[in-house]
Order: C-alpha cells, then structure tokens, then sequence
C-alpha cells in the first residue's frame, strides 16, 4: 500500500472560495493521486452549504469528513476564518462517510443506529464529529459497543450564539452525527492527555439538571467562582468571564478517585455553568488549573502515545482535536501547542486540526469515553512493506 497526505488552507471572503482554494492547494500536493478522503475544517464563520461546494467542485465523489471551529490548525500554525483541508490517499484503503441527521432531536434512536453499526466490527477505526452544544455525547459514548474504536470531538463556533455545524460526504448541518469509518490496511493511532490539575479547593454539586450544574456548596456556581477569583459573581454572567470560566474546570471525582474533567461552555445569567456533560447531584468536585508547561507536555505525549498504537507503521498525517481551553490558554502565544505537537510527530508529517467543545477517544475493551479540556491526536500511517 501506498499512503500519503496533503493540507492546505485558504481565507477568502465567502466559504466556497476559501473551500475550493485550500482543496487546490492540497491535490497539487499530492501530485494527481486519488485521495480517499477528505478531512474539511472551517471556520463557524462560513456557510457550511457554500465550504462543501468549494470542496467538492474539486473532490468529486470524494467522501468528506468535517467539522466548524474557531480556528483551524496545519503545520504552519493557526488559521482563524479559514478552511482547511486535509486529503489522504491510500492505494490499499477504503474511507465510508456517513450522516446520521436528527442527532440532537431524538438522540437514542441515531445513537442506536450508529451502535448497530459499530456493532458489525466493533475494532475498526472510526471517526466521528458531533455538535458541541446540543449533543449529549456522553449518553452517546454510553451508547456504544464496548471495544469500539472511536476518536472524533465535538464541533465548536460561536460560544454566544451557539452555532456549529458538522460535515458528513455532501450533507451538512448543526444536528447531526458525522461518521468515517476505516477499511482496509490504512493503521490508525490515538493519543490523548490534558494540562490541568487541582489546585486543592473542593466543591460539592449540590444541584444539577441536565446540561446546567445550578449550585456548588449550595450556591450558584458563579458566586462560588466570585469567592475564588475575587470577581462579583454578576460580572461572571457577561463577556468575558461568562466564557473564560472553561479555563477553570471541575474535576469530578470517580469511584476509583480519579478526576474526569467536565468544563462549562458558558455562566448563564442567573449563575449556573451550561456544560455539555451532565454532573450528579452530590458529585464531589474540584477546580482544575491549566498550565502552559503541562498542556506542551500532555500534548507531546498524546502524539507518542498515537505513535506508539501504530506500532512501526510510517506516519503520514495528523490530526489534531484540541478543547477550545487550549486556545484561551495559548492566547499570548498562538500556534505553540501546535508547535508541540510538530516536534514530537516529526516536520514531515503534515496536520490539520482545530479547537472543539469536547472530545471522544476509545476506551480500549470499555466503551468509548467523552472528555473535556484535552488534546487529541489521531495518526494515520502505513504498515512498511515486508
């Protein structure tokens, strides 16, 4: 088998434009071989309709696999309001792209459909997108065949209006799942790992429904973060602090006593943090602080672990899934976890990525797991000859 890959990148001002120039960009590169997918990352800013028909003037019946960010990431660094694309191709493998419409209006019934899918061959690789501020991805990942491999993230955009979309081959939108599945001798690696640690101070959710954690200590959680940070808990209600509260995480402790980070997208008005996970009342939790130093370490260690799952097969692209935490944490040096992830993966290997609203890696012989504030690193790589 023969596999290789190609980014490219394009800013323009309509999002077929900026679609087709970065899919140009990426088949020069590839020097007229057949890609078998195409990996679409745009900017929340363009119309979804108008990126998949720049991409696919040119792709043909190219299955395309994407999702909406803030910003897209290759190896030059970052690339707010543009769209990247990234083409792998592989004489010796297949890529079957589906759209499951309706995710987020009845939940069970497509997350069944996508069990009773994975069930068929529960190990073969499979990516997947979801929408990152209605989707209950952890219900989802519940959902699902135990032993399934399954890496993807949640689409992110605009935190105040809440709009993100998902591109799945020729059909697009906010409410579906976006699914890739892998056949044939093309190897798939995973790593993953974050940069936050508690700091010591301990809460206890005391009242919690669905997606809102409404009071900790038996409070609203925004005066609980007033206490912390000495900010009125009104002014956690408003830009910026109704956001940047995803910097500082919860930690909620599971049976075993180890912390599974659940982050808020935003503090509401009336101080509850909207999350995309749910938390039970009683959890105990804790605030979780991120470091620069932690997160270049983590994500360091997400690209050997995903090299090291390829077990000897050669690199040939990267992509990368990272939570939009990291973009507020990198925000005085742009582009350095990317920087990092470049360094341990090596400068021939390309990537394409972006910042999600949460991510979903396998859970070896469990069931997939859906996490917030990591980074996550998928490797796609070729066996060599014998």
């Amino acid at each position: 088998m023969t596999l290789s890959a190609a980014v490219g990148q394009a800013r323009a001002l309509d999002g077929r434009e900026a679609g087709l120039q970065a899919t140009h960009q990426a088949l020069n590169l590839l020097n007229s071989v057949t890609p078998v997918l195409g990996i679409v990352i745009a900017s929340y800013q363009y119309d979804p309709q108008q990126v998949v028909n720049g991409v696919a003037s040119l792709t043909g019946n190219i299955p395309l696999l994407g999702f909406s960010t803030p910003v897209g990431m290759t190896s030059e660094g970052l690339h707010p309001q543009s769209v990247v694309v990234g083409l792998l191709a592989a004489s010796d493998a297949r890529v079957d792209v589906q759209w499951l419409a309706g995710y987020t209006q009845g939940s069970r019934e497509v997350a069944q459909t996508l069990a009773d899918l994975l069930a068929r061959n529960p190990k073969q690789p499979t990516l997947l997108f979801a929408d990152g501020f209605n989707a209950d991805a952890e219900q989802l990942c519940n959902s699902l065949p135990p032993a399934a491999f399954v890496a993807g993230a949640l689409s992110s955009g605009d935190l105040y209006a809440g709009n993100a979309y998902q591109i799945g081959g020729a059909q697009y939108g906010a409410g579906g799942l976006a699914v890739a599945r892998v056949e044939g001798r093309l190897k798939v690696g995973v790593g993953w790992g974050h940069g936050w640690q508690p700091v010591g101070t301990h809460f206890r959710v005391t009242r919690s429904r669905g997606f809102w954690v409404r009071t900790l200590d038996g409070r609203p959680a925004s005066e609980a973060y007033a206490h912390l940070f000495d900010y009125p808990a009104r002014e956690w209600a408003f830009p910026p602090l109704n956001l940047l509260a995803r910097l500082y995480p919860l930690g909620v402790e599971q049976a075993d006593k180890s912390l599974l980070l659940r982050a808020p997208l935003r503090v509401e008005a009336d101080g509850s943090f909207r999350m995309n996970a749910s938390i039970n009342d009683g959890a105990d939790a804790y605030l979780m602080i991120g470091s620069l130093s932690a997160c270049r370490q983590a994500a360091q260690n997400a690209v050997r672990q995903a090299l090291d799952a390829l077990e000897g097969a050669r690199p040939a692209l990267a992509l990368v899934l990272s939570d939009v935490a990291w973009q507020m944490l990198y925000e005085a040096q742009p582009g350095a976890d990317v920087a990092a992830v470049q360094e341990a993966l090596g400068i021939d290997v390309p990537i394409i990525g972006g910042y999600t609203l949460g991510q979903i890696v396998p859970g070896g012989e469990a069931q997939p797991r859906f996490l917030n504030q990591h980074i996550v690193v998928v490797v796609f790589g070729e066996a060599e000859q014998k």
